[in-house]
């Protein structure tokens, strides 16, 4: 077997549409680190958004890989936004062991509108709402349910009031996306790429366990403001973390694991075996015909166009078509 020990510095790399997990034993940090290159360009090209609203589904997919790739059962981790904004919906489902879907709704004038008032940051147009974090343990199990305000903050500014509040873990989440132009067999291609590292405070030494309640807590009698522990080790986990550019999130020829290392070598970085993320959506033609079968034939009558039932699925745009006559007249 002609196989060597890497050297020092050297390491393998998981690419693109893969969750690295790691931690930072010195920091008492853990976290999860993702590049979505083919993946997310699939689901964006798919469904054609403008550039505004496919920036805001990418942050959304980055985020529900990092969150849902840490599930230990069969299940589903759901991102849902509902808001006021230009963009009312963003969807972004993730099935174990690594099957990504999403789909947005939003109103055309509006947008278009939001674009050339020049109102149209993402907080802008996702506007007032909620965001819903869901934890979907099957059929048969209860569901978990997180719900956070969207009050006009980044998605990444979301994230962190809602492991605050829901979890009470000290959480930072940094998201990039850009369309990149990509050298090609025939020329330059644009193609979406999506980047995250979510990182947490979980201190297991008895004196960082003592230290005051966070924010908000049970313990802790005031709002501080800062969201943070007064923690040296969670306070230089933070400042390495805000060095990162959006980038290094998103550059292939940096990749997860020598990202990981520049931020916390100093530390002991390490680095695990992640999950492979793809593609793929649950529809099929049986599940959407057991949807139909509940339909009343009043329903059946208002959903037939030419002879033809025609249903598509919001998450992949498949189609699919089915014959009246084969759903009994109720």
């Amino acid at each position: 077997m002609n196989w060597q020990q890497p050297k020092l510095g050297e390491f393998g790399f998981a690419g693109d549409d893969h969750v690295v997990p790691f931690d930072v034993d010195q920091l008492d940090v853990r976290g999860r680190a993702v590049q979505v290159g083919q993946m997310l360009d699939q689901i964006l090209t798919r469904h054609n958004y403008p550039d505004a609203v496919s920036r805001l589904l990418a942050e959304v997919i980055a985020l529900t890989v990092m969150l849902g790739s840490s599930l230990k059962f069969d299940g589903k981790f759901i991102t849902q936004t509902r808001s006021d904004g230009p963009v009312d919906l963003l969807v972004a489902d993730f099935a174990t062991p690594g099957s990504v879907r999403a789909y947005a709704r939003y109103d055309e004038d509006r947008l278009k509108a939001a674009i050339e008032a020049g109102e149209d940051s993402p907080e802008e147009l996702l506007g007032k709402g909620v965001l819903a974090l869901t934890i979907d343990q099957g059929a048969h199990m209860k569901r978990y349910q997180g719900i956070v305000q969207l009050d006009g903050s980044s998605l990444e500014d979301v994230a962190r009031t809602y492991f605050r509040q829901s979890e009470q873990i000290p959480t930072e989440v940094r998201l990039g996306v850009a369309r990149m132009q990509v050298p090609g067999e025939n020329g330059v291609v644009e193609s979406w790429r999506a980047g995250g590292l979510l990182l947490q405070f979980l201190p297991s030494s008895t004196e960082r366990m003592r230290m005051r309640d966070l924010p908000g807590g049970d313990g802790d009698p005031e709002d501080h403001g800062d969201g943070h522990p007064d923690d040296d080790a969670w306070q230089e986990a933070i400042a390495l973390l805000n060095t990162v550019q959006d980038d290094e999130l998103l550059d292939p020829s940096v990749g997860t694991e020598r990202l990981l290392y520049r931020l916390f070598h100093e530390h002991g970085v390490r680095v695990y075996d992640g999950v492979d993320i793809i593609d793929q959506c649950s529809c099929s033609h049986e599940k959407v015909k057991s949807i139909l079968e509940g339909f009343s034939a009043e329903e059946i009558q208002e959903s037939t166009e030419d002879g033809q039932i025609r249903v598509n699925c919001e998450f992949c745009s498949k189609l699919y078509l089915f014959d009246p006559k084969d759903f009994p007249q109720k």
